[in-house]
């Protein structure tokens, strides 16, 4: 219970400094809103004169590109750089001196700020919805079960991701090409871009065979009702499979990083 209070607190402290900062924060985000009104002015324009493309209806791109918004901002590029900039700027070698493991408080700090961020990107999407897009909800209860569940795993596919990454940046002098490069290689194989089912057939099978569509693809499908619930059901215990295989990579991660640790910048 105590080493549960100490990443509590740092939950808690995370949601703290993101209201300190939460200019940044918000014009941050309000961006990201930006891209999404782009891609709904792209999609449609790829939709005119067209009922339907890949199974996908214009009604369900518009839910999709909603529920893709949604799903990306619950770990953004703002609680990202806050664990490579840690390494990057040497603030990491105070982290080696406290009794806390630096994966589960780094954890704790990014579900600290998705909660904020959360809130932020469903009121955003709520308002979206409300004046131009139109969202239909899950047909039923099992469904929305299903989603809630299948949204709180992507947030933990993603935090291995980004924390396997962030490793990265005890090799290099700077975070933010390898950064550019992950959200890029993310926003692709995620189905983020462009949903998987528009790939020709061996990336598709190649990206469903990677982390990266548990993200976006899996919980919004699901969301849509495209999965069956057992099927459903099959594509969260993927999600778990990545969250194990992520975490453990993480930690190995860590091991041979603070081996050999070297400060940039600190």
């Amino acid at each position: 219970m105590k080493g549960f209070k100490k990443y509590r607190s740092l939950a808690v402290c995370a949601m703290q400094n993101t209201l300190s900062y939460r200019l940044s924060f918000i014009l941050s985000f309000l961006g990201n809103f930006v891209t999404l009104i782009a891609m709904f002015y792209l999609w449609q324009a790829i939709y005119a004169g067209q009922t339907e493309i890949a199974g996908y209806g214009w009604g369900e791109m518009k839910t999709y590109l909603l529920v893709t918004f949604f799903v990306n901002s619950m770990l953004s590029y703002y609680s990202e750089s806050g664990i490579t900039g840690k390494v990057i700027d040497g603030t990491v070698a105070m982290d080696l001196l406290k009794p806390i493991d630096f994966q589960k408080a780094r954890l704790a700090e990014s579900l600290g700020s998705c909660v904020l961020e959360g809130i932020l990107s469903a009121l955003l999407i709520g308002a979206a919805a409300a004046l131009a897009f139109g969202i239909p909800m899950p047909e039923n209860g099992l469904n929305a079960a299903l989603f809630a569940v299948s949204l709180l795993s992507s947030i933990l596919v993603k935090f291995g991701l980004i924390y396997c990454t962030a490793m990265l940046c005890f090799y290099t002098t700077s975070g933010i090409g390898i950064i550019w490069t992950r959200m890029a290689v993310t926003n692709l194989l995620s189905g983020a871009l462009v949903p998987l089912a528009f790939f020709p057939g061996w990336l598709r099978t190649a990206a469903m065979a990677l982390p990266f569509q548990g993200i976006v693809s899996t919980p919004t499908t699901i969301f849509l009702g495209m999965h069956t619930p057992v099927h459903a059901a099959e594509l969260i215990a993927i999600q778990w499979f990545w969250i194990a295989a992520l975490w453990l990579l993480g930690k190995r991660l860590w091991s041979w990083a603070v081996r050999q640790i070297t400060i940039h910048g600190g």
